[in-house]
């Protein structure tokens, strides 16, 4: 058969299987067992999660696991935690339970605005333009009342529009450039909605305006979309405590340890190389929680990778210091999140997510996220300025080689037990289990 096809997604779920097998899969019938064993047997809620994204073929589990004893603002949570990764979660139980005992994790949302951006093109006079934009601005605001009207009456809405002149750096391109209140919804389709109905009164009311020429009314729109960079949506989340109380491990002192701490951070704060995996460590944390519950992980990676070169360089979102015997560290980062709308009613596990944490607002959210980045970063700079970061992590790992190797429990005891007095490499478990087996 062929490779392409018309009207795949006509197709039943089995048919699109079959196409499947049948042109990448012709000798082997184990694709098809292999994909149709993950649907679920609740035929409803396997609906459900057909009807997600389009052409669905099966389901891709990823493990829920959580991290409890995160204590933020004096109040006590077990965090859900959705990803792939050995010791991602088990690193940030083990940050919580540390700060736990010495003051829990402190945070404060900065502010919470979004953005969304029209881009036009305009070639004339840019203070006509200007004028224009002046005396349409009050309207642009009025006529998105039938999109606002429910977002202001929870004390959302628009905040402000703006015109942007960008010909500096591209001939004739200009942004209305508006930022938005959207609590506990993350917005996109409420931004995306106002920023269509600007374009649309833009380039119908420039073809009335008495000052442009004929050539000036023809405005052209190129896009109306929001921004995933949101540098005005800010949490902080800190954590202190006396040098002293800082290292629970006895080969090192608590002042060499908080000096090695503060060098590891400030190398990342300056060489690229260290920060992009410094700032991945950190959304280890971030992504799992914001998956867990429902939100757009790729937005917030996007947009926070965007906020770490917000200064020419790309740089560490976190910092440490030592100032008057007392070791604090800290992260401000930019969370568009939500807890109203998309996945967070129909998903059933994401549901589950939202009530463990008390029914956040979208404003907690927020906070509980920037901590679990926090906590895998603190985790992470651990191992790294004492034990490593191998030790901890293969033997996290060592379960998953047993399993790719398909040891038995037998197996799995035995090998766990010896694991723990020796180093775990893949070549060193493997030859483990070929010894075991002879």
């Amino acid at each position: 058969m062929t490779k392409t096809i018309t009207g795949f997604s006509k197709l039943s779920k089995s048919e699109k299987i079959d196409w499947l097998v049948s042109n990448y899969f012709p000798n082997s019938q184990s694709a098809k067992t292999l994909l149709k064993q993950y649907w679920n047997a609740d035929k409803k809620l396997q609906q459900l999660h057909d009807e997600f994204i389009e052409n669905t073929i099966t389901n891709y589990y990823l493990p829920l696991g959580i991290a409890p004893n995160f204590l933020i603002n004096n109040k006590i949570y077990a965090i859900p935690m959705a990803i792939e990764e050995s010791s991602v979660v088990a690193a940030a139980s083990k940050a919580a339970k540390f700060w736990f005992d010495r003051g829990g994790f402190k945070t404060t949302v900065i502010s919470t605005q979004k953005i969304g951006q029209v881009h036009f093109m305009y070639h004339g006079d840019s203070g006509k333009l200007k004028t224009f934009f002046t005396n349409l601005k009050a309207k642009l605001i009025e006529e998105a009342k039938p999109i606002t009207k429910n977002m202001e009456k929870r004390g959302g809405g628009i905040l402000d529009i703006e015109l942007r002149d960008k010909t500096q750096d591209i001939n004739g391109y200009y942004q209305l450039h508006a930022t938005f209140e959207t609590l506990d919804a993350m917005g996109a389709n409420f931004i995306n909605s106002c920023l269509e109905q600007f374009a649309k009164i833009l380039k119908e009311d420039a073809q009335h305006f008495d000052l442009f020429s004929s050539e000036e009314k023809d405005i052209q729109i190129i896009m109306s979309i929001l921004s995933n960079y949101v540098p005005d949506c800010l949490v902080r989340a800190e954590v202190s405590c006396k040098v002293e109380e800082l290292t629970e491990n006895s080969n090192i002192s608590a002042q060499e340890f908080a000096e090695k701490f503060i060098q590891a951070v400030a190398i990342a704060e300056v060489e690229p190389f260290r920060a992009v995996t410094h700032n991945k460590g950190i959304m280890n944390g971030i992504d799992a929680v914001v998956l867990a519950t429902g939100n757009d992980f790729r937005a917030v990676e996007a947009g926070v990778h965007a906020y770490a070169s917000r200064h020419g360089k790309y740089r560490s979102l976190t910092h440490a210091k030592i100032e008057d015997g007392v070791f604090t560290f800290w992260m401000e980062i930019p969370l568009a999140l939500g807890t109203v709308g998309g996945l967070t009613k129909l998903h059933p596990l994401v549901k589950l997510a939202l009530e463990l944490l008390g029914e956040p607002s979208a404003r907690e959210l927020m906070q509980i996220v920037a901590v679990a980045g926090l906590a895998q970063n603190f985790g992470a700079l651990r191992s790294l300025t004492t034990t490593g970061i191998q030790e901890g992590h293969m033997k996290m790992h060592l379960m998953n080689i047993l399993n790719q190797f398909e040891a038995t429990s037998g197996e799995k005891i035995k090998l766990i037990e010896h694991f723990k007095n020796n180093t775990v490499t893949h070549s060193a478990v493997v030859e483990e289990i070929e010894k075991l087996r002879r």
